[in-house]
C-alpha cells in the first residue's frame, strides 16, 4: 500500500493541475492594467503577424503602450497546462527582449493575444494561459498585461467588456491555412 500526500499517484494518465489554470474572478482580481486603446494594440498585433486559428502572440509593450517586440507561434492541439504555457512564453521573451529583473518594478508590459475559430467565452485553455502568462512576466521581470482573444466573430478582452469585430481570425482555406495568407510558423518582430 503506498501512501500519497496531497499528490497524484503517479500511476495517473494525466498530470495533476494544481492550480495551473486562473479562474475568470482570480484573473480579475490580478489586478491586471486596463489598456488605453485595444483595438489599437490588437490590430497592431494583427497586422505583423496574421493570426490564423491556433497561434498566439505573445508582445511587450513600452510605458506609453507602443509595441516594443513580439513573437508568434502556432499552439499544439493538446490541451495545455499552465506550466507548460509559462515555458513556452518565457521562451519567446527570452528571444524577443532583454529580461528587467533589476528594475525595482516593472516599466514594461506583457500582452497575450490568443486566436481561435470560435468561442469568445473564457475556457480552460485560456486559464492555462493566463497562468503562465502572469507566471512568465513575473520571471521576465514585465507587468502582466491583457489577455485577448481572437476569433472569426472579431476581438475581445477577456475580464473586460471591451472587444470588436475588427480585426477577426480568416477562415481556414482548402489546405487548412488562413484565407488571407498567414502561415502556422513562429515569427517575431522586435521594434525600436
Amino acid at each position: 500500500m503506498a501512501l500519497t500526500f496531497g499528490f497524484a499517484s503517479p500511476h495517473t494518465d494525466s498530470p495533476p493541475r494544481l492550480g495551473r489554470v486562473l479562474e475568470p474572478a482570480e484573473w480579475a482580481a490580478a489586478g491586471v492594467p486596463l489598456l488605453r486603446d485595444p483595438r489599437e494594440v490588437v490590430t497592431g498585433l494583427h497586422a505583423r503577424h496574421r493570426p490564423g486559428p491556433a497561434t498566439t502572440v505573445v508582445a511587450v509593450l513600452g510605458p506609453d503602450e507602443r509595441l516594443v517586440a513580439s513573437a508568434s507561434f502556432t499552439r499544439s492541439d493538446s490541451r495545455p497546462d499552465g506550466w507548460e504555457c509559462r515555458n513556452v512564453l518565457l521562451s519567446q521573451l527570452r528571444r524577443i527582449i532583454p529580461h528587467d529583473l533589476r528594475r525595482r518594478r516593472p516599466v514594461r508590459t506583457a500582452v497575450l493575444l490568443c486566436s481561435r475559430e470560435s468561442g469568445s467565452g473564457w475556457t480552460e485553455e485560456d486559464g492555462a494561459w493566463m497562468w503562465g502568462l502572469r507566471d512568465a512576466c513575473m520571471l521576465h521581470g514585465l507587468r502582466c498585461g491583457a489577455y485577448l482573444t481572437l476569433t472569426r466573430a472579431g476581438w475581445q478582452v477577456l475580464g473586460e467588456e471591451r472587444c470588436g469585430r475588427r480585426p477577426a481570425v480568416a477562415p481556414a482555406g482548402r489546405n487548412g491555412r488562413p484565407e488571407d495568407g498567414a502561415h502556422g510558423r513562429t515569427s517575431r518582430t522586435a521594434v525600436r
